[in-house]
């Protein structure tokens, strides 16, 4: 599950703005807009939500959920260590 939070927070590290997510996602930016203006987890059509986790860990942002191993607790995001 993603948060808007979490969506927020990725787009920041990977110093982009909508328009350029909704361009690697392949959506609209209207479509990332609505997703980073919801409250709690994101819900959107499960083709959608694919493409837009595809186009942020191809930009090399790791999604954490909860009970996923992690330096903290809790959600959060972070970036891949590149090698």
């Amino acid at each position: 599950m993603l948060t808007a939070q979490q969506l927020r927070a990725a787009r920041a590290l990977l110093g982009i703005d909508q328009c350029a997510l909704a361009e690697a996602a392949g959506l609209s930016r209207a479509t990332i807009r609505r997703m980073e203006a919801s409250d709690g987890v994101i819900r959107g059509q499960v083709a959608s939500l694919t493409k837009l986790v595809l186009a942020l860990d191809a930009g090399g942002v790791e999604l954490i959920d909860d009970g996923r191993p992690s330096a903290g607790a809790g959600r959060g995001v972070r970036l891949k260590t590149r090698g």
